[in-house]
């Protein structure tokens, strides 16, 4: 087995290109990250393990004993964030794996250790002391006069970084729990940041940069920026004191980000240590260096991590042009909703030009979309908006930031945990099938349908709608943030639309709303997908093979054994999905996957071929919060028209005491984990297999067919209301009141036909009969499999206190619908 890599990982954003600094085929890397992180990873990762936060230690070791237990030790723990570096030195130690220990690290991350070893080599710093309380402070403060700072001894981005001005305000503050602080002397100088690489024997490619504001006001809700200097002068003087710096932490090559008071005068600059890391810069500046300076500073930090050399890009930079850098905070406390974002109306020019010509705005931003809600914790990362720039020089850069500072109309509303929630749904689908879910859903909380048509018979259900002809993602996260804007309350998004499920996850990422993650609704959608990752995650396993043609088809199908089944890769429905016994039924069949089509959804590339799963086949519903898969509903699945797979009825009916559960329970957990499910409600297909259960496919919605409706009548779980739930990031009840049995089947004509009348009134009396559904319309032309796509009459839905009393009910309802169909001559 190749060595194995683990990395903690905490970034939304590709701060770091993993993928070109590891080759993920070579060796074994895995990841440890957050369900908000995960989306950020590269293909080929070898396993991921999902933690609330990686500033749990307890959640993040438990991970990497997970990784440890499965793969054996690593050669290497990785990371990049300089918060995450003290559990990756502890790790190390603990594991006997080869990298930084917690001594060596302690110089950039504990403050007090930092200031120390740099007051003992000679490197002006300003007074810095212990602060375990009140009377430290005060007693700091009758030596040194105020304002002072107090501040975190490991912390970073200013976090917990308090001025104090006075005895009172002393007196007024709070101490953290649990959290080393120190004190120093408040400066009011500018303050300049020179992030680079030392090489160990001196300086490789460096810049130097002043802050425009400071970290501090950029916690109390001013703007941050920064931009790089080209005063020779000042550089000249930076870069010898920032040789002083690093040789005196660390004789060893390592990259560095370093605070620098600038006092004195423009002839004689003073300079003292604020404070130095041994990362990357944070905010935008690992942007900057590859984007401006083609220079990627997390590739070094990796590299040294891994024990190798510095790439020759590091050590030295070439070139005149300034880069800069601006972040904009939230201007109301979180959570809070975005209600403008973009040029004042009065007409800046963020983004156009001066008058003289030049690029008066930033190269690269990331604006938040009107609708994106903002909570938790922000960060650099998470700050309201992002801008990037470059130019010829500090005066160019430092206007063009100022300037959008001055244009940029960023406006937020608090968001009101006691007002309505509102919930936007994407796409309707027919009323026969899903009118109970909307009933279900506007009894939950309030209800905005996105669509393409205007609403009908939806209307009584929905507080509000947009009409979108449009069905991609800038379209629809238009008319979400629409929606979503509007809502004093909380929000959420959800389709039960196979067509739109992509498309949404999409948008809600932008919108910053509790969803299926794109990736992961990727990995559902394609079926080639879904088979390579369960595989990769080493679950129970199933033949496949990727074939383009007839003939690369039967090659493989003799690979995997008769029968085989063929299918597109993202199609819906069953549409295409056809079983073949032997080469001749292969070739016979082959084009009906081909030829397969669904309203709105692309093939892909090739075919799906797999080996038939022989066995009973069922779907789960689950709920999935924060990674947490549960099983709630299962129906066994009545399929029809062979060799096609026509669902022509579902029964739910209790599972628990089965044999089979508990491996159930067991795939599902770890098919939702493979394939990057961390939030939604999936319904997987399951075959019953004698050698245990195995995934044939899992959807990242509603199921269909009635099912949650049968779910509802059987066990009492609302399914819908789940739905909703957890599109409002909350962790649904779903807990049964009930244990009884409900089934529903479909009846379809004796052959291909145009519906002339349906009448269902006599079924509908039969004892045991909860419902019959209407399917077709006078005048509907029904083509049997393959030729139509689900060509039913009616649905009949019954409950009972066993499948024999269903089936009964079943029997006698059916016999009891009567249609006039007009027979279509010649259909092929």
């Amino acid at each position: 087995m190749p060595d194995q890599i683990i990395v903690i990982h905490r970034w939304s954003d590709r701060y770091a290109d993993y993928a070109s600094y590891a080759d993920h085929d070579a060796l074994h890397v895995s990841y440890v990250t957050t369900g908000r992180a995960a989306g950020s990873l590269p293909e080929g990762a070898a396993a991921v393990r999902i933690v609330r936060s990686t500033e749990d230690g307890k959640e993040v070791r438990a991970a990497v004993a997970s990784l440890v237990e499965e793969f054996g030790r690593p050669a290497r723990i990785i990371a990049l964030h300089e918060v995450d570096l003290d559990i990756v030195a502890e790790l190390r130690g603990e594991l006997g794996v080869p990298g930084e220990t917690p001594g060596e690290l302690a110089p950039f991350r504990d403050k007090l250790v930092m200031a120390r070893r740099l007051a003992e080599a000679g490197v002006p710093v300003p007074a810095t002391a212990p602060a375990p309380d009140r009377a430290a402070v005060a007693a700091f403060a009758a030596l040194h006069g105020w304002p002072l700072l107090v501040k975190p001894v490991r912390g970073t981005a200013s976090a917990g970084v308090t001025r104090l001005a006075s005895p009172a305000e002393l007196d007024a503050y709070a101490f953290p729990r649990d959290m080393p602080m120190l004190v120093q002397p408040y400066l009011p100088h500018d303050i300049l940041h020179v992030d680079g690489v030392s090489t160990g024997t001196g300086l490789g490619a460096w810049r130097a940069s002043r802050y425009v504001n400071t970290c501090l006001e950029f916690t109390e809700g001013l703007a941050l920026g920064s931009v790089e200097l080209d005063d020779p002068l000042l550089i000249e003087a930076v870069g010898a004191f920032t040789g002083r710096v690093v040789r005196a932490l660390s004789q060893d090559p390592w990259v560095f980000h370093l605070e620098l008071f600038l006092s004195g005068t423009p002839e004689r600059p003073e300079l003292q240590v604020l404070e130095v890391g041994a990362r990357p810069g944070g905010a935008e500046v690992p942007f900057i260096w590859k984007e401006v300076h083609g220079v990627d500073l997390m590739a070094a930090a990796f590299a040294l991590q891994m024990g190798e050399p510095l790439p020759g890009a590091c050590r030295s930079l070439s070139g005149t042009e300034r880069g800069g850098w601006l972040l904009v905070p939230t201007p109301v406390a979180r959570p809070c909703r975005v209600v403008a974002a973009g040029p004042r109306p009065s007409g800046g020019e963020r983004a156009g030009r001066t008058a003289d010509g030049e690029h008066a705005g930033p190269y690269a931003e990331r604006v938040p979309v009107v609708g994106r809600t903002l909570a938790g914790h922000a960060g650099y990362e998470h700050s309201g908006a992002r801008f990037r720039y470059r130019g010829p020089g500090t005066a160019e850069v430092e206007a063009a930031i100022r300037r959008t500072i001055s244009d940029f109309d960023f406006r937020c509303v608090p968001v009101d945990p006691d007002a309505p929630e509102r919930v936007v749904l994407v796409g309707s689908g027919g009323r026969a099938y899903r009118e109970y879910a909307f009933a279900d859903a506007a009894a939950r909380c309030e209800v905005t349908l996105v669509a393409a048509a205007e609403p009908t018979w939806q209307s009584g259900y929905l507080a509000g709608h947009r009409t979108v002809a449009d069905s991609g993602a800038d379209a629809l996260t238009r008319a979400v943030g629409e929606c979503v804007a509007g809502a004093p309350g909380p929000a959420g998004v959800f389709t039960w639309d196979e067509v739109l499920l992509e498309v949404t996850a999409a948008a809600a990422a932008r919108l910053g709303l509790p969803h299926m993650s794109p990736s992961a609704a990727r990995n559902c959608r394609d079926k080639l997908a879904t088979r390579r990752l369960l595989r990769e995650a080493g679950l129970p396993g199933v033949r496949f093979a990727h074939v383009r043609s007839r003939e690369e088809a039967l090659r493989e199908a003799d690979a995997i054994g008769y029968p085989v089944v063929v299918k597109p890769r993202s199609l819906a429905g069953s549409v295409g999905v056809v079983v073949a016994h032997d080469a001749g039924e292969l070739t016979e069949v082959y084009h009906h996957a081909t030829e397969a089509a669904y309203p709105g959804l692309d093939p892909l590339d090739g075919l799906l071929l797999e080996e038939f799963l022989s066995g009973p086949e069922i779907s789960v519903d689950s709920v999935v919060h924060d990674g947490d898969a549960r099983p709630v509903n299962v129906a066994r699945k009545r399929l029809g028209f062979d060799p096609f797979f026509e669902e022509v009825g579902h029964l739910v009916s209790p599972w628990r005491a089965e044999p089979w559960a508990d491996d159930l329970i067991d795939l599902l957990a770890e098919a939702h984990r493979a394939l990057g499910v961390q939030t939604g409600l999936t319904h997987a297909e399951v075959r019953l297999t004698a050698a245990g259960p195995r995934l044939v496919e899992l959807n990242g919605r509603l199921g269909g067919d009635f099912i949650p409706y049968l779910g509802k009548l059987a066990t009492g779980v609302d399914l819908t209301a789940a739905a909703i739930d957890l599109a409002l990031g909350l962790r649904p009840e779903a807990g049964q009141s009930r244990d009884i049995c409900a089934e529903v089947r479909f009846l379809y004509p004796p052959e291909d036909g145009v519906v002339g009348s349906l009448e269902v009134s006599d079924a509908a009396a039969v004892p045991g009969v909860v419902e019959v559904v209407r399917l077709a319309e006078p005048g509907a032309r029904l083509l049997l499999p393959p030729r139509g796509v689900v060509p039913r009459l009616a649905a009949v839905i019954v409950t009972g206190d066993t499948p024999g009393d269903c089936g009964r009910a079943l029997d006698q309802a059916s016999e009891l619908v009567r249609a006039e169909m007009e027979p279509i001559g010649g259909a092929s």
